[in-house]
């Protein structure tokens, strides 16, 4: 891995990575012992081998588009990507992603459907639907 690369470059380069399903290539990507949380399931994934079994095991039929990375000065980096499957529905991830040496070391994803949280009706006057 070479180590001069900007952390929004490891980023893109994960997920295009994952979009190709080149797991190794995934892997080379992310510290060993790195650990990536899902909040909204309440999952925690430590290490590289456990990050690439729990996306490479994930059932066919999906494809990635990346929405934005804004990368800050540091080492974080942050990505929207859009994840449609063709027989489960479209999907959104934002994360935040720490990047050192040329690694991820850690993440933080939030995972969610479009559309699936519920609009409260008290806030109808205030906002437009999507």
């Amino acid at each position: 891995m070479e180590h001069t690369r900007e952390p929004s470059e490891v980023v893109a380069a994960l997920w295009r990575r994952i979009e190709a399903r080149d797991w190794p290539g995934v892997a080379a990507l992310l510290a060993p012992d790195a650990v990536v949380e899902w909040p909204v399931s309440g999952e925690r994934i430590v290490g590289a081998e456990n990050f690439v079994a729990v996306n490479s095991e994930y059932p066919e039929g999906w494809s990635i588009r990346v929405l934005r990375i804004v990368a800050s000065t540091g080492a974080e980096v942050v990505s929207e990507v859009a994840v449609p499957h063709r027989e489960l529905g479209e999907f959104r991830a934002v994360s935040f992603w720490e990047v050192r040496e040329g690694l991820i070391v850690s993440g933080r994803e939030y995972w969610t459907t479009p559309g699936s949280d519920p609009r409260p009706e008290w806030r109808a006057g205030y906002v437009e639907a999507m």
